[in-house]
């Protein structure tokens, strides 16, 4: 895994973290209570795993489902 880059931005009571992959430059970004500041950073360094799992044709492979590509959103 290449180096992941964190944005926090406060937004009232909420923080929205954003992870980026330093290689591909992937993003996603979680939110969650300001109080709580490590949980919404693993969230966010978490869904980018999974993010470049799928890229590469993993998928999720706990949950053992077929990912949905009818386009109509994806399972989470």
């Amino acid at each position: 895994m290449s180096e992941i880059y964190l944005e926090m931005q406060r937004k009232g009571p909420y923080l929205k973290v954003t992870a980026i992959d330093a290689d591909t430059a992937e993003e996603v970004s979680a939110m969650g209570p300001v109080n709580d500041p490590e949980g919404v950073k693993r969230l966010a360094v978490l869904k980018l795993k999974n993010k470049l799992a799928e890229k590469r044709g993993q998928g999720s492979s706990a949950s053992g489902q077929k990912p949905d590509t009818s386009g109509r959103g994806k399972l989470v």
